[in-house]
C-alpha cells in the first residue's frame, strides 16, 4: 500500500472538513437543535399492554398528538408501554390517549399504570450541566496533553475535538434528529474516543522525533500517521460494527445513544488523522520560523 501524504494533501482535508462545519454551523443557526423532553419538557405515560408490540403500531394512535413521541418498553417482558412526548397534558388529556390504547387492545382502567409531567427547568438544568461537563472534559484533556507531550499536541487535540462536537451537532440539526439526555452520554463518549485515537498517532510522533531533523516535520507526520494507520482503521471499523449492530436491534433508548456516537466516531477518526496531525504540524512550522534573538 502507497503511503499517504497527509501533509502534502492537508489542504484538501482542512476544504472538507470547512465545508462540513460551515453547514453545520449553518443549519444550526437556521435550525436549531430539536430538544426532546429530557431538554424542553412535556409528559410521560406509561401502560401494561400484556403483549409485545412493535413501535410502528403505537404510532399510529401518538401520531394523533406529537409525531415526534419516543416510544419505549419496560417491564420483564417488554409488555408496558413508555410515551415521552413534549406536549404538555392534563389529566383529561392521559385519559384521552389510554382510552384510544383501551379500546385497541382491550385493556382494563388498572392498565393505565402511571403519568407524570417533566418540568422545562429541569432541561435547562441538563444543558447547562451537559455544556459545563463538556467544556471541563476538553480543559482536563488538554491539560493531560499538554503534559504528556507538549503544548500544540493539546492545541491540536481540541481543534480535533472542535470539529468531531460541531458536526455531530450539524448531523443533528439537519436531519432533525431529537436531542435527549443519552446524547449528552454519546458527546462525552465521543470526546474521549477521539482523543485516545488522537493520542495513537502523537505518541507515535513522539517516539519517531529523535529520528528526524526540526526541517523534517511533514516526513515525521506522514511517516507516524501510515505507521497507525491500519490500527485507527481497523479499531474504528470494530467498534462501528459493534454499535451498528446496537442501533439495528436495539429500542429507541439504544438507538439515541448509539447512533451520536457511530457518527462521531467516524469524525473522530477522521479527524485523528487528518486533521490533528496537520494542524500540529503547521504550528510546529510556525514556531521553527520564529526568529530567535540574537545577543548584542
Amino acid at each position: 500500500m502507497k503511503n499517504l501524504d497527509v501533509i502534502g494533501k492537508k489542504k484538501i482535508f482542512f476544504v472538507i472538513s470547512a465545508i462540513l462545519i460551515i453547514i453545520s454551523l449553518g443549519s444550526l443557526v437556521m435550525n436549531g437543535l430539536n430538544f426532546g423532553i429530557d431538554f424542553k419538557g412535556g409528559s410521560i405515560i406509561q401502560i401494561e399492554m400484556h403483549q409485545q408490540f412493535k413501535p410502528s403500531e403505537i404510532r399510529e394512535i401518538t401520531d394523533g398528538f406529537d409525531k415526534s413521541a419516543d416510544i419505549t418498553y419496560a417491564g420483564d417482558k417488554k409488555t408496558q408501554l413508555i410515551i415521552n412526548t413534549q406536549e404538555d397534558m392534563d389529566e383529561d388529556q392521559y385519559s384521552q390517549v389510554f382510552n384510544q390504547f383501551k379500546e385497541k387492545y382491550d385493556l382494563k382502567d388498572t392498565d393505565f399504570l402511571s403519568s407524570e409531567k417533566v418540568s422545562g427547568t429541569i432541561g435547562d438544568e441538563l444543558k447547562n450541566q451537559a455544556l459545563l461537563a463538556s467544556v471541563v472534559a476538553i480543559l482536563l484533556m488538554m491539560i493531560y496533553i499538554w503534559f504528556r507531550f507538549e503544548f500544540h499536541f493539546g492545541v491540536a487535540a481540541i481543534v480535533a475535538l472542535a470539529h468531531d462536537i460541531i458536526i455531530v451537532l450539524g448531523v443533528y440539526s439537519i436531519f432533525n434528529i431529537q436531542v435527549n439526555s443519552p446524547f449528552i452520554a454519546a458527546i462525552l463518549t465521543i470526546l474521549g474516543y477521539s482523543v485516545n485515537d488522537t493520542i495513537v498517532v502523537f505518541d507515535r510522533v513522539r517516539e519517531n522525533r529523535r529520528k528526524y531533523k526540526k526541517s523534517q516535520n511533514a516526513e515525521l507526520v506522514n511517516d507516524s500517521v501510515n505507521q497507525t494507520m491500519a490500527r485507527s482503521i481497523n479499531t474504528t471499523l470494530s467498534t462501528l460494527l459493534a454499535i451498528s449492530a446496537l442501533y439495528l436491534m436495539g429500542v429507541q433508548a439504544i438507538q439515541d445513544f448509539t447512533l451520536p456516537l457511530m457518527i462521531g466516531f467516524i469524525s473522530g477518526a477522521y479527524s485523528s488523522i487528518f486533521i490533528a496531525n496537520p494542524v500540529w504540524y503547521m504550528l510546529q512550522e510556525r514556531k521553527n520560523l520564529k526568529p530567535r534573538s540574537v545577543n548584542n
